[in-house]
C-alpha cells in the first residue's frame, strides 16, 4: 500500500516554508505562593520545514514547557509562537483544538492509546474529531498507516495485547492520521529497550525523508546527536547550539553562561574580520557561513590555510600564546558570516570552571600554532 504524505516539491517550496516553527522572545512564568516562577526566559528558536530536531536538558530545565508552547497546550506569558504560518498564541480554545488536530501529531512517552477500543479505531479517532476524510477513507488510511509501521496484522487487537514497542508504533501511526506537517514526540523511546528504540528512531528518520518536521524531547544524548540539530535548554533558556558544539565539555549551566557572554557579530561576504598583527582580546565561534584563515608566507603570496564553518572557533591560539593575531580572518566570498564573540576575560572565567575544556582548547591552540609555523615555511 502507498500512503500519501505532505512532501516539499521544489527548492522554492522549501525556501518559502523555511520556518515551520518560529518561537520569538517567549517568556513563561507561573504565579506561586512565593512569587513568580519563570519557566522560560526570552526563548528564540527557529525550526525549518523537514528538519529533525532534538530538545535536551535536565529535568526541570523547561523542555516540557517549551513543547507546551509549540502545541498550544499552554500559552506564553509574552512573546510569539508561530507554527506552519499560524500564530498559535492568538488562537482561542475552540480554534486551538481543531488547528492542533490538523497541524500537529503528538507522540507521548506512555503511548496514551485508548485501551477499550481496537488499534485501528485508535488511529481513526483524530480523523473523526477533525472530520478529515470520509468514513471509508478513514478506515483505508488507518490500515495504510498500520502497514507503514508494520502492524497491519494487529489492526483489530486491543492495544493491551501489543508490546510496548508495538504500542509506540501505533501511537506514531495515530499521530500521522491527519497528515500533519509537524510531529512532536516527548521521550518517545524512554520506555523501550534499545533494539525497539532503534526501530522507532529509524521510523522517524523515514518520516523526515518524506517531508515531516519532527521534534523529539529526549534524555538520550547519543540519540540526540543523530538528529539534524540539537536544542539544549538550561534553566528555561536556550543554549546557543554552536557554542555547545565548540565547547562540548562544558556543563549545561556553563554553556548557558557562555551563551549569555557571547556577542553576535555579522560580516558581509569577503569582509575582513581580523587582521594579522593586531591585538587579540576575543575568542570567536562561527555561527553561520564560512570564515577563511589567511596566512602570509615568506617570499610567497598569502594563502587560505583553513576554512571554518559553524561550530568551529578562532582566537584560541592567541589566548594561550601571545595576544596578537598570527593570521588574518575574513568572511568567505560565498556568503555572509555570523560569529559569536566572547572576550578573553569571560573565556578565562569559563575555563576556570572546566579544566577539561581548558585543556581541550589548549591542545587545539598548540596544534594550530604548529600548523601556522608549517604554513609559513618554518618562519616564526
Amino acid at each position: 500500500m502507498a500512503i500519501s504524505f505532505f512532501t516539499p516539491k521544489t527548492d522554492a517550496d522549501i525556501a518559502e516554508r523555511s520556518s515551520m516553527i518560529d518561537i520569538r522572545s517567549v517568556n513563561k512564568f507561573y504565579k506561586t505562593a512565593v512569587g513568580d516562577y519563570r519557566a522560560l526566559t526570552d526563548v528564540d528558536l527557529q525550526i525549518g520545514a523537514g528538519e529533525f530536531v532534538s530538545i535536551i536538558g535536565k529535568s526541570g530545565s523547561g523542555k516540557t514547557t517549551l513543547l507546551n508552547m509549540i502545541t498550544g497546550i499552554d500559552r506564553p506569558s509574552d512573546g510569539e509562537v508561530w507554527v506552519n504560518g499560524t500564530g498559535v498564541h492568538t488562537l482561542n480554545e475552540n480554534r486551538m483544538a481543531r488547528w492542533r488536530g490538523k497541524n500537529l501529531g503528538v507522540v507521548f512517552q506512555f503511548f496514551q492509546l485508548l485501551p477499550m477500543i481496537s488499534v485501528i479505531e485508535n488511529i481513526m479517532l483524530p480523523m473523526d474529531f477533525c472530520r478529515m476524510y470520509t468514513p471509508a477513507e478513514r478506515r483505508k488510511r488507518a490500515m495504510e498507516l498500520l502497514d507503514l509501521v508494520e502492524l497491519a496484522d494487529h489492526a483489530h487487537k486491543l492495544p493491551t495485547a501489543l508490546s510496548g514497542g508495538q504500542q509506540q508504533r501505533v501511537a506514531i501511526a495515530r499521530a500521522l492520521a491527519n497528515d500533519p506537517p509537524v510531529i512532536i514526540a516527548d521521550e518517545p523511546t524512554g520506555n523501550l529497550d534499545s533494539k525497539t528504540a532503534e526501530s522507532v528512531f529509524a521510523l522517524f528518520n523515514d518520516l523526515v525523508e518524506k517531508g515531516k518536521t519532527i521534534i523529539i524531547v529526549t534524555h538520550d544524548s547519543a540519540m540526540a546527536k543523530r538528529t539534524h540539530r540539537t536544542a539544549l535548554i538550561a534553566d528555561g533558556e536556550i543554549v546557543n547550539e554552536y557554542v555547545a558544539k565548540a565547547m562540548p565539555t562544558l556543563t549545561h549551566t556553563q554553556l548557558l553562561q557562555a551563551t549569555k557572554s557571547a556577542r553576535k557579530m555579522n560580516f558581509e561576504a569577503g569582509a575582513m574580520i581580523l587582521s594579522e598583527g593586531t591585538n587579540a582580546d576575543t575568542f570567536y565561534v562561527v555561527a553561520q557561513g564560512t570564515v577563511e584563515v589567511i596566512l602570509p608566507r615568506l617570499n610567497q603570496s598569502d594563502v587560505v590555510a583553513l576554512q571554518l564553518g559553524p561550530g568551529k572557533v578562532f582566537g584560541e591560539m592567541e589566548f594561550f600564546h601571545e595576544k596578537k593575531h598570527r593570521a588574518s580572518i575574513r568572511a568567505s566570498e560565498s556568503g555572509a558570516v555570523e560569529v559569536l564573540a566572547i572576550g578573553y576575560e569571560k573565556l578565562s572565567e569559563l575555563l576556570d570552571q572546566s579544566e577539561v575544556t581548558r585543556e581541550a582548547l589548549n591542545q587545539m591552540a598548540n596544534r594550530h600554532q604548529g600548523e601556522n609555523l608549517s604554513w609559513r615555511g618554518g618562519s616564526s
